[in-house]
């Protein structure tokens, strides 16, 4: 997310800067929204990656 924030501000893969503006709600290529989204991102990773280790504890009994 990092790169395509500072790829999409020199107007570089500019394909793939759309599709993540569309795929993440706080995304922007501005220094505030490549911040944001990587923030969404972490919160999310870290809501599934608990759920997959609750379930892979659960199946590991």
């Amino acid at each position: 997310m990092l790169l395509l924030g500072i790829f999409g501000t020199i107007g570089i893969y500019e394909g793939a800067v759309r599709m993540m503006e569309q795929w993440h709600l706080f995304f922007e290529p501005t220094i505030l929204g490549t911040a944001g989204g990587m923030v969404e991102a972490a919160v999310i990773s870290f809501v599934l990656t608990y759920a997959l280790i609750g379930l892979y504890n659960l199946f590991a009994r």
